[in-house]
């Protein structure tokens, strides 16, 4: 090869990577400003409107405000058809505009007290509202633009993007609440809620077409999602690998006071210290699929998953008592969450078709998060009913069946596991 021919490949590679590299910080932003709203709402809200003197009855109607992001499912196949303001691109224009109304809402929040509790879940329902039409876009957009090479670093950074919004949406705004108050810690949440959107003008995108179709010409819409190959297995795979988590999660704080672990412990494993163990875990799940693959990293932490409700089974039975135990069992358990989440989010997109990647990308996770609740719904009855040691047997077991349902179908699609739509 001569001078002249190296030249100029060392400069494609170096454009290829630089290319890389900008999606990367564009997904970062973009998936932290999610965040940060989100974990406000979801983490920071309920123990500072309970100090502001709301009841235990109105913060438990916030729950409701997961509601859009179980039902964005409906509104996907428009977001993947038309833009909010079109003269801003297709996908970027949803996420601006949002963006802006939704750290808007939130400094709205700042002038509301905090135990009128009617006004706040106002308020925190339309931002929730449009953090999910952007949540649709941003996923569009990362399945268009992610490849089999890079689709599990892209995914990484989206689940450190996540753990980062728990920090700052969740631990920091809890910090700020006990230092300078309510009115100044929500007006500082909604500027840092806006800074990450600068990544949208970084945006490479089109305008929107208003009619576009999928490959069989029949445009775009939740049922083109079950006309494709392997569309009921891709399901029932989003309905069956986590299946298990909401019956050990709507319990495990529960737990870990009835066998007398200090709030304090539990509230440092579920904040700063889970957030900080789901980046170090996101950079792992990455580099386990690229050198496994996405089919054994998914079934690898399937078996560690139910390996660790196990030992919350074993410890709730005293076969393996102990507080530390415990302890142990609650950290790796969020350690394997957030591998899970690169490793399943990237299985997502391998199974999302290039002509509506935001409906079908949605319409996955939304029939996780489905199962995901359901079973939190069910822990507190079942552990009422028959003990945390059958809660957490019957977790265990449902995760190994998860696991091995996985399998068959993962060994059913795997040539079609790894592939990637095309950027555009």
């Amino acid at each position: 090869m001569d001078s002249s021919k190296a030249a100029t490949l060392e400069i494609a590679e170096s454009i290829g990577k630089s290319a890389k590299n900008r999606i990367y910080a564009i997904l970062a932003g973009l998936y932290l400003a999610q965040g940060i709203p989100t974990y406000l709402l979801l983490v920071a809200l309920p123990p500072m409107m309970r100090e502001g003197g709301a009841s235990r009855t109105a913060i438990g109607l916030f729950s409701l405000l997961m509601l859009p992001l179980v039902l964005k499912f409906a509104v996907a196949p428009l977001v993947d058809r038309f833009a909010l303001v079109p003269f801003l691109g297709h996908r970027r224009g949803w996420i601006i505009p949002t963006q802006l109304m939704v750290s808007a809402g939130i400094a709205v929040m700042a002038f509301v007290e905090p135990h009128n509790t009617g006004a706040l879940f106002a308020v925190a329902f339309f931002i929730t509202l449009l953090s999910s039409l952007q949540d649709i876009a941003t996923d569009g957009y990362a399945v268009r633009r992610l490849t089999a090479q890079n689709r599990a670093l892209g995914n990484a950074i989206q689940a450190g993007a996540v753990a980062l919004g728990v920090i700052i949406g969740g631990t920091l705004a809890l910090m700020l609440y006990g230092k300078i108050g309510w009115t100044a810690t929500i007006l500082v949440i909604a500027v840092l809620s806006l800074l990450p959107l600068v990544a949208a003008f970084w945006m490479e995108d089109v305008p929107p077409v208003e009619r576009q179709t999928g490959p069989s010409g029949q445009g775009i819409g939740l049922l083109q999602f079950f006309r494709r190959p392997n569309a009921w297995l891709i399901l029932v795979f989003a309905l069956s690998y986590r299946a298990s988590e909401g019956l050990v999660r709507g319990m495990e704080g529960t737990y870990l006071v009835d066998i007398k672990v200090p709030t304090e412990w539990i509230g440092y494993i579920s904040g700063a210290a889970a957030a900080t163990s789901g980046l170090v875990g996101a950079a792992m799940a990455a580099l386990i699929i690229r050198k496994a693959g996405l089919p054994a990293t998914l079934v690898l932490l399937g078996g560690l998953r139910s390996l660790c409700f196990l030992v919350f089974a074993l410890n709730a039975f005293g076969v393996w008592p102990g507080i530390a135990v415990a302890l142990s069992a609650s950290a790796f358990q969020t350690f394997i969450r957030y591998m899970e989440l690169v490793a399943i989010y990237s299985f997502f997109m391998a199974s999302s078709s290039d002509s509506q990647p935001g409906t079908d990308f949605t319409l996955l996770s939304c029939a996780e998060l489905v199962i995901y609740l359901i079973g939190t719904s069910v822990a507190g009855y079942v552990a009422d009913r028959l003990g945390f040691e059958a809660l957490f047997t019957i977790a265990t077991l449902i995760s190994v069946l998860g696991v091995g349902t996985s399998v068959w179908i993962l060994g059913k699609m795997k040539p079609d596991v790894q592939a990637a739509p095309a950027a555009g």
